[in-house]
C-alpha cells in the first residue's frame, strides 16, 4: 500500500539512501532537512519523480503535515560535525525528537528513531546487547550526541507509554557507503581519502581499538524491516555487523584495494573514544524476520571507493 512517509535529516548520507528506496518502493516522501551536513546533491536526481518532495526545515521547530510514517534521521552523526556546535547538536535531538514525536501523535503516524550505538559510550560489556545502559561520559565532548540520543531515546518510550504514540528505535552501528562525506571525519572515508590522495593514512591511538562496519544498504533493509514489525515490538534494537576488525586491519585492507603508496602515522586518541565497538544482533535476528548484514566488507568497501574515485576526480 502507499504510504507518504517522512524522511527527516533526509539529504543525509543514510537519509538519502532511505528517501530513494522508499520511493522505489511506490511511497509519497517528504525529505526534511534544513542543510547543516546534508547535501542537496545526494536527493537532486530524486527531484523530478512527482512523489518526492523538499523541504527546507529544522526540525528544532514544529513541522506539519499528513504522514503516515516518520523516519527521524536529523542530526550531524559523525564526531568534527556534531561537535562543531555542541548546544545545537542537543537541540536537534531533543527537540527535533520532541517535535517529531507531536506531529506523530497528532496525525497518528508510526515513527522510527535512529538512535546509535554512541548510547553505549565506551563499553565495558562486550558485544553490546540493547540491554546494557551504557558507559557514557554525560560532560564529556561526545556527550551532546550520546547524551542527546540517549534522551531522545527516553521521549519515545514515554511518549508510547503515555500518548500511544507507536515508535520504533533502532540503535545504528558503524555504517559505510556511497554518498558518504570526503570530509565527515568517519574512519572509513578518512581512510579511503587519504589513501587515493597519496597522504598518510592517520589512526588514532594504536589501532588496536575495534569498530563493526555495516554497508548502507543492510542497514536500509534492518530499518525498513523494524517499521513494518507489529506494533508491539518498538525495540530499542541493534542493527549493525558482528564481524569486528581492529583500525590497522582497516587501513591495511584500504591500502590493498587502493593500492596506495600511503603510510600509516598514529596520533593520540580523543577523548572518551570507544576501545572497542560490536552489536549484538540475536534480537534483530529473532524480531526482524533473520535480519542480518549481508555485504562483505571487502565488496562494500571496493563499491565506496569507486564512489570517492569519482568524487575526488571532479
Amino acid at each position: 500500500m502507499k504510504k507518504r512517509i517522512l524522511v527527516t535529516g533526509g539529504s543525509g548520507f543514510i537519509g538519502s539512501h532511505l528517501c530513494e528506496r522508499l520511493l522505489n518502493e511506490g511511497n509519497e516522501v517528504i525529505c526534511l532537512d534544513n542543510f547543516f551536513t546534508g547535501k542537496l546533491e545526494k536527493i537532486i536526481h530524486l527531484k523530478e519523480n512527482p512523489s518526492f518532495e523538499i523541504v527546507r526545515h529544522d526540525v528544532i521547530l514544529p513541522y506539519y503535515a499528513e504522514v503516515d510514517e516518520i523516519y527521524n534521521l536529523a542530526c550531524p552523526a559523525s564526531p568534527v560535525h556534531y561537535q562543531y556546535n555542541p548546544i545545537k547538536t542537543i537541540k536537534t535531538t531533543v527537540l527535533g525528537a520532541i517535535n517529531m514525536l507531536g506531529l506523530a501523535k497528532r496525525v497518528k503516524a508510526k515513527i522510527l528513531q535512529a538512535s546509535t550505538s554512541e548510547v553505549y559510550g565506551d563499553p565495558e560489556v562486550h558485544p553490546q546487547t540493547e540491554e546494557y545502559w551504557g558507559n557514557v561520559n554525560i560532560i564529556g565532548t561526545r556527550s551532546c550526541y550520546d547524551e542527546g540520543k540517549r534522551c531522545a531515546e527516553s521521549l519515545f518510550i514515554n511518549y508510547h507509554k503515555q500518548n500511544n504514540v507507536r515508535i520504533k528505535i533502532i540503535r545504528i552501528f558503524n555504517t559505510y557507503g556511497p554518498k558518504m562525506e570526503l570530509n565527515d571525519g568517519r574512519v572509513i572515508s578518512n581512510f579511503i581519502v587519504q589513501a587515493l590522495k597519496g597522504d598518510n593514512i592517520t589512526i588514532y591511538g594504536d589501532g588496536t581499538q575495534t569498530r563493526s562496519f555495516q554497508y548502507v544498504d543492510d542497514l536500509l533493509e534492518g530499518m525498513t524491516r523494524m517499521m513494518a514489525t507489529s506494533d508491539n515490538f518498538y525495540g530499542p534494537v541493534n542493527i549493525g555487523n558482528p564481524s569486528e576488525i581492529s583500525m590497522n586491519e582497516l587501513a591495511q585492507k584500504i591500502m590493498e584495494i587502493t593500492g596506495t603508496k600511503s603510510k600509516i602515522v598514529y596520533s593520540p586518541l580523543p577523548a572518551d573514544d570507544p576501545k572497542q565497538r560490536q552489536p549484538n544482533i540475536d534480537l534483530a535476528r529473532k524480531k526482524l524476520n533473520n535480519w542480518e548484514p549481508k555485504e562483505n566488507l571487502t565488496t562494500g568497501l571496493i563499491k565506496t571507493i569507486h564512489y570517492f574515485e569519482n568524487l575526488l576526480s571532479i
